[in-house]
């Protein structure tokens, strides 16, 4: 091999290491992971723990997830049962579910309660899409935040002389190639379950 090929292949080696996108996509990997996880929950004319994860409970002189405050379990197909770790928590629990108009029923017994899923209606529906928006949005804060990091490094990693600004350019349209293709398999997992939920 000649010199030239030698030094040529050793600046494209030594652009290569300037930055290691590795974490980057394992991070935008980890969020599509986490966003179809989440809609498994999303079960449309089913009972779905997820629905309930946007209530707030007014508890303790504080506000409070029901995740934090009982466990939620799917109980059979169109029912859920909320068992409140602190039972005289349940009233609580009941108003504030009853309030954020999810269109589901309670029932109160001894153990907790039990939230009851009609069939689809259009305004169930139209919840759950929410529910499912909502979870495209987390997943696209994450996404965003990782690059906001790789981002702060690599201008970090210029203003301390590691690297040219052309190279500071060229890791940020590599980057943000990453984000780009890791936003569209989200929007993709969003667009199927919105139609899943619609039709």
């Amino acid at each position: 091999m000649g010199i030239v090929n030698v030094k040529i292949l050793t600046e494209i080696k030594t652009k290569n290491m300037l930055y290691d996108f590795s974490k980057l996509k394992n991070k935008a990997k980890e969020v599509e992971e986490w966003l179809k996880k989440e809609y498994t929950g999303v079960r449309t004319g089913m009972a779905a723990p997820a629905l309930l994860d946007s209530v707030v409970v007014e508890s303790y002189g504080s506000r409070m997830g029901i995740k934090e405050m009982a466990s939620v379990s799917i109980e059979d197909a169109r029912s859920l049962r909320v068992s409140p770790w602190d039972s005289s928590q349940i009233a609580s629990i009941e108003k504030s579910i009853t309030l954020a108009n999810l269109g589901v029923s309670i029932r109160a017994d001894e153990k907790g309660l039990r939230v009851l899923f009609p069939e689809l209606t259009t305004e169930r529906r139209t919840a759950l899409v929410k529910v499912a928006n909502n979870k495209l949005e987390e997943a696209r804060i994450s996404l965003r935040t990782a690059r906001d990091e790789v981002l702060s490094e690599i201008q970090k990693k210029e203003r301390e002389g590691e690297m040219g600004e052309d190279d500071k350019f060229r890791l940020k349209t590599e980057m943000q190639k990453i984000i780009d293709d890791a936003s569209g398999k989200l929007e993709a997992i969003a667009v199927k379950k919105d139609k899943e939920i619609m039709s």
